[in-house]
């Protein structure tokens, strides 16, 4: 099977160095292991590979002292913890091993961003860069396809999703079935595995809420009518969600005008294949009502990928007017500001008047299905 090499495979190696910790985050099954032991291929020196789901490795680094973490790694020059937000403490005691173990390189990971920087975040201050790994983009899939393939292949990425695997699969049927494998057994495990949640029914119902208003402004007082949970709950669960990387949040872009939303947020999927296997919608694109916010879903995905995987320290929004006109994605950086409109069709309207004369230096391009690969 072709191994895709992953574009943060070489940014990360650079940042091995001695008496210092790579964190990398992203959701279960986006290839965190492989990464991990590609680096570890890679990397010239002697090597410990520990996972932090294992009781063997909870209780080699249970005892947190100098000398039981200088015995545990002598001779060793880079130490990889896999699934890392399971250990105890793990912050406190990679500080320990950073500082303690002389010329000793760290990289652990974690498919949750809530443990593993709340429990290696503020102790790991100075001592830890951080890298967020998300499923394939398209210009890591473009080392085993071409151009041609690429185009072919676009129905099922925005049905099916850009999951390691799922990618990988052969038949659409089971792409389905490992989609919804990960549904039913890994997405909410993370969430519900801490913080006292036990009411699983209503975080995967309100899951369903939000992949039906994927792309549209969401009410959390309306969410919560639906679901009979307070606004501040609708909101906590929707914080869990995104810090186990499976949604995330949009706001309103605004700088100029009084006329603009201000408030609002919208909601997307990190990966298409997931927000379908929620609401189970696997028919093809010919047949749906809700291509549209697919492609939208899927554009503005892989423009984050591109942020994440290349450092561009972006920030992404939405734009619109109270009289509804509408853009929908705005890209600031530094001082350059991007808008973006997404259509499935051959239409390629112009910038609405109003944002044109609020941001007259922005670039705006129309992405749909002739040019999207410039884009991505």
């Amino acid at each position: 099977m072709n191994i895709i090499k992953r574009i943060l495979q070489d940014k990360i190696s650079e940042r091995i160095e001695p008496n210092k910790a790579v964190l990398l985050f992203g959701a279960r099954r986006v290839g965190k292991t492989v990464l991990i032991r590609e680096l570890i291929k890679e990397f010239k020196g002697q090597s410990m590979l520990l996972n932090g789901e294992d009781y063997d490795t909870i209780a080699l680094l249970n005892e947190r002292s100098i000398s039981n973490y200088r015995h545990l790694l002598e001779g060793i020059d880079l130490l990889a913890i896999d699934e890392a937000q399971n250990i105890p403490e793990i912050g406190s005691k990679l500080k320990l091993i950073v500082d303690e173990v002389e010329g000793i390189k760290v990289i652990a990971s974690g498919s949750s961003s809530f443990d593993l920087l709340n429990k290696a975040g503020e102790p790991l201050v100075g001592r830890s860069t951080q890298f967020h790994l998300t499923p394939f983009s398209q210009k890591e899939i473009s080392q085993i396809e071409n151009a041609l393939e690429t185009r072919q292949h676009l129905e099922s990425r925005l049905i099916y999703g850009s999951y390691p695997e799922v990618v990988m699969l052969e038949s659409f049927e089971r792409k389905t079935d490992y989609l919804r494998d990960i549904v039913g057994a890994y997405l909410l495990k993370d969430i519900l595995a801490i913080d006292g949640l036990k009411n699983s029914s209503k975080m995967k119902e309100l899951l369903r809420l939000i992949a039906f208003q994927m792309g549209s402004e969401v009410s959390y007082d309306e969410l919560g009518k639906q679901l009979g949970m307070s606004k501040n709950t609708v909101e906590k669960y929707l914080d869990l969600l995104e810090k186990v990387f499976v949604i995330y949040r949009l706001g309103a872009y605004s700088r100029n005008l009084r006329k603009e939303v201000t408030k609002a947020g919208k909601w997307y999927f990190y990966d298409n294949g997931i927000r379908n296997a929620i609401i189970g919608a696997f028919s093809p694109l010919a047949i749906r009502q809700d291509v549209g916010a697919l492609w939208e879903n899927y554009i503005i995905g892989e423009r984050r990928k591109a942020n994440f995987n290349e450092g561009l320290h972006k920030e992404f929004y939405f734009w619109r007017t109270y009289d509804k006109q509408e853009i929908d994605l705005i890209e600031e950086c530094a001082d350059s500001l991007t808008a973006l409109e997404f259509k499935w069709g051959n239409k390629m309207p112009n910038a609405p008047k109003v944002f044109q004369e609020a941001y007259p230096h922005a670039e705006f391009h129309v992405v749909n299905r002739e040019n999207y690969l410039e884009f991505v």
